[in-house]
């Protein structure tokens, strides 16, 4: 007899009922908390436009470049992560543990829709991202005249903040 307890390895799964299964489901969460966070990072974005500027002399120019007293106004438009996306994560998540604990008929069942899931998350996070850097990249600012407030035209997806404050001089 041995004087060491053998330990089975780190890839090999537990004898446990059911220890594939709970496996994939780490998994699944590894990967919806890891796609939220790489949306959190590449889901943002912005531009920004002053109509006007500064003189020489330290006074300003308006958007059609007459000298004036006051400061012109910049336009900073900003796409901010939506809180859509992760509650479209946190659906697929649950709804994919439910379905599998109501549904699956065996493991290799529940594990190809834990593995479905993963796909689906990581899928729809890029073709979110796709679509809302693309309606972002669509704001057109040379129409703003810098004379009022900006309204985004047509459709956009997304969370847009518009900014409009006068320069900083």
């Amino acid at each position: 007899m041995p004087d060491t307890v053998s330990l089975p390895s780190s890839s090999t799964v537990s004898p446990l009922p059911g220890a594939a299964v709970l496996w994939r489901v780490q998994r699944l969460l590894g990967w919806a908390i890891g796609a939220a966070f790489a949306y959190s990072l590449i889901g943002g974005a912005s531009k920004a436009t002053c109509a006007g500027g500064v003189t020489g002399d330290g006074g300003y120019l308006d958007g059609a470049g007459r000298a004036t007293d006051a400061a012109p106004l910049c336009l900073t438009v900003t796409l901010e992560p939506s809180g859509f996306a992760y509650a479209v994560i946190a659906v697929i998540v649950f709804a994919t543990t439910t379905g599998v604990v109501r549904r699956a008929v065996d493991p290799s069942d529940a594990i190809r829709r834990l593995d479905r899931a993963v796909v689906g998350i990581v899928v729809f996070v890029l073709a979110w991202t796709l679509i809302t850097q693309a309606s972002f990249a669509g704001i057109s600012l040379e129409s703003w005249d810098g004379a009022g407030p900006f309204f985004l035209e047509g459709i956009r997806f997304g969370n847009i903040v518009t900014d409009v404050s006068p320069m900083a001089g």
